[in-house]
C-alpha cells in the first residue's frame, strides 16, 4: 500500500531532499507539477519558465531511473487545475493517499497554501527542513533577537566558524581578514579575455519545453531562445567546473565591473542552478576554498564568491522569513512613480540601462552590479514605486525567487525597509557608473555635465533624491558629508540641478 504523497516543488531539484532521503521507493509516489498560476502571478521571463519546466522534467525522468513512481503533470494536460491546491487535492484522491510529505518551500505565500491543506484535504502533513540551507530558520530568529542592527558581515562570521571555510585551526579567518571586498572593485581596463559560460544545446526534452513555451507564453516579456541554460544537476556540475578552472582566479578583482559587450566577464552564472538545486551551496564553497587551499585561485576570489553564498544568501533568506508578510509592502521613502516602459522594451537613450535592460531581455540574466547600481540605482533615485520594482526583478531573472529577490530589491535596492539591510541607500551619480563600465563613452548624455538638457540623468537624480528625502536621511552618519557638500553648494547651482531633475522625471512619466 501506498504511504506517502512527496510533493516536490519546482526550485527543490535535489536528490538529497530529505523526503527524497527518508522515503520509500516501493510505496511512495512522487508529485511534480507544472501549473499556470506559477507563471502568471508574475508574468515571468520566457527564458525562466522554460529553464524550470525543462529542469524539473529531467529531474522527474531520473527519480524514474532511479526507481521512484513519479507522477508528473505537464502544464498542457487536460485536467491540469492550473494550481497547486487543485492537483495536490487531485493526486491525493487519485492515489487514495492520507499523507503529504514536503519539503518546507522557499516563499511564505507557498507555505501559507501549504499550511491550509491538512484542513482542506483531510490529510497528515510533514513539512520538512530543507537541508540546503546552512542556518535554521530558528538559528537566525535566535541570531537576530534584540540586535538593533542586523548587518550581515556580522551574521557571516558566525557561517564561516559553523562551515570552517577558510578558516584558521586557530579559529581565526585565512588572511586575517574576514572580508575582502575592498579588493574587489576593479574597473575594466584595457583589453581583457573573458571565458563564456557553458552554452548547452536543447535536447528533445527541452526542445519540447520550447515549444510549450513559446506557444502559450508568448506575450510575456524577454527572448526564449537561444536557449543555453543547463537543466541537469551533470549540466550545472559542469557550468561551475568552467567557472573554477576558467574564470575564478579572476572573479574577485573584476566582480564590479560592467562591460558593454561583455555580459558575463568573470562571474560564474550559476545562481539560477543554486537555487533550483542543482547545485549544492555548501559544496560548492568547499570546492572553492580547496580551490584557494591548493594555490590556484587567490584569497579575495575565494572569499568573494564564499560570502556571496554563506554570507548574503543565507542572510536576505534569514530576513524573508523574519519579516513577512509585512516586508512585501515596505516603502520608506513613499515611492509612487510607476516602472517606466523602458524597463520593458529598452528603449531609452540611457546607454547603461539600455544596455542591462537587453542584456536581460534576452539572457534572464545580469550580474549583481548591473542589478543593484544600474537599474535598481536608477528606480531608487527616480521615486519608482518599490513594489513594481520587486515584481519586475521576480518577473525578469532566471535566479529570482521571492525569498532571495524580495530582500535583495526592497532591502538593498530601494531602501524601502528603512535601512534594516543596508547602512545607506545605494545612491549613486553617474560617476560611479563611467568608473565602473564603458557604458557612459557612448552614451547620447555627458556623464560629466551635471545639469541640462544634456547631462545625465543619474547626475540631476542622485541630488534630486537626497534632497526630496532628506528629512528621513539626515540622521544618517555615512550622509552626513554628502549633505554638508549640498549646503555648500550656490543656490543657483542647486536649482539647476533640481529643475533638471524634475524636468527629465517629467519625460518619463
Amino acid at each position: 500500500m501506498t504511504n506517502s504523497l512527496i510533493l516536490i516543488l519546482g526550485d527543490q531539484l535535489s536528490f538529497s531532499l530529505k523526503p527524497l532521503v527518508m522515503g520509500n521507493k516501493s510505496s511512495d509516489i512522487i508529485l511534480m507539477l507544472e501549473v499556470e498560476e506559477e507563471t502568471i502571478y508574475v508574468k515571468h521571463h520566457k527564458k525562466k519558465i522554460a529553464f524550470l519546466f525543462s529542469a524539473m522534467r529531467h529531474f522527474a525522468a531520473e527519480l524514474r531511473d532511479q526507481g521512484w513512481n513519479v507522477d508528473y503533470v505537464t502544464l498542457d494536460d487536460a485536467e491540469n487545475s492550473g494550481n497547486f491546491s487543485g492537483e495536490v487535492r487531485r493526486a491525493l484522491a487519485h492515489h487514495t493517499l492520507k499523507r503529504l510529505v514536503v519539503t518546507e518551500p522557499g516563499e511564505y505565500r507557498v507555505r501559507k497554501m501549504i499550511d491550509s491543506w491538512p484542513k482542506a484535504f483531510g490529510v497528515s502533513l510533514d513539512i520538512m527542513t530543507d537541508h540546503r540551507f546552512i542556518a535554521s530558520h530558528a538559528e537566525f530568529r535566535a541570531w537576530a533577537a534584540d540586535r538593533k542592527q542586523l548587518r550581515m558581515e556580522y551574521f557571516y562570521r558566525i557561517m564561516r566558524r559553523k562551515t570552517g571555510l577558510l578558516m584558521n585551526e586557530d579559529d581565526k579567518p585565512e588572511g586575517g581578514k574576514w572580508n575582502f571586498d575592498s579588493d574587489n572593485r576593479k574597473p575594466p581596463k584595457g583589453k581583457m579575455a573573458f571565458p563564456e559560460p557553458l552554452r548547452v544545446e536543447p535536447d528533445e526534452i527541452t526542445r519540447d519545453v520550447l515549444g510549450l513555451v513559446s506557444e502559450r507564453f508568448s506575450d510575456h516579456f524577454g527572448d526564449l531562445e537561444p536557449f543555453w541554460f543547463g537543466v541537469t544537476q551533470i549540466d550545472a556540475e559542469k557550468a561551475f567546473d568552467l567557472f573554477v578552472e576558467a574564470a575564478l582566479p579572476k572573479f574577485g578583482d573584476y566582480q564590479d565591473a560592467m562591460l558593454k559587450d561583455q555580459r558575463f566577464l568573470y562571474h560564474a552564472v550559476i545562481s539560477l542552478y543554486v537555487n533550483v538545486g542543482l547545485l549544492d551551496p555548501l559544496s560548492i564553497c568547499q570546492r572553492v576554498a580547496d580551490e584557494y587551499r591548493a594555490g590556484r585561485v587567490p584569497l579575495n576570489a575565494a572569499e568573494g564568491f564564499i560570502r556571496q553564498i554563506i554570507g548574503w544568501r543565507e542572510y536576505v533568506r534569514g530576513i524573508y522569513w523574519l519579516k513577512m508578510p509585512d516586508y512585501l509592502d515596505q516603502n520608506f521613502f513613499g515611492a509612487v512613480q510607476p516602472l517606466p516602459e523602458f524597463y520593458w522594451t529598452a528603449d531609452t537613450q540611457m546607454a547603461c540601462l539600455r544596455a542591462a535592460v537587453t542584456q536581460t531581455k534576452e539572457e534572464a540574466y545580469a550580474h549583481h552590479i548591473q542589478r543593484l547600481m544600474i537599474t535598481g540605482n536608477f528606480a531608487l533615485i527616480a521615486g519608482i514605486d518599490p513594489k513594481q520594482v520587486h515584481e519586475w526583478y521576480l518577473a525578469v531573472y532566471a535566479d529570482a525567487y521571492e525569498w532571495v529577490e524580495l530582500p535583495n530589491t526592497l532591502g538593498m535596492s530601494q531602501f524601502a525597509d528603512g535601512g534594516l539591510l543596508g547602512s545607506k541607500p545605494y545612491a549613486s551619480s553617474g560617476n560611479y557608473i563611467n568608473k565602473m563600465s564603458n557604458y557612459c563613452k557612448s552614451c547620447r548624455y555627458d556623464v560629466k555635465q551635471k545639469t541640462g538638457d544634456d547631462a545625465c540623468p543619474f547626475n540631476p537624480l542622485y541630488w534630486d533624491f537626497l534632497v526630496r528625502n532628506r528629512e528621513k536621511l539626515k540622521g544618517n552618519p555615512r550622509l552626513g558629508q554628502i549633505y554638508r557638500n549640498w549646503d555648500r553648494m550656490d543656490i543657483d547651482k542647486q536649482a539647476a540641478y533640481i529643475t533638471t531633475a524634475k524636468k527629465f522625471l517629467s519625460k518619463i512619466r
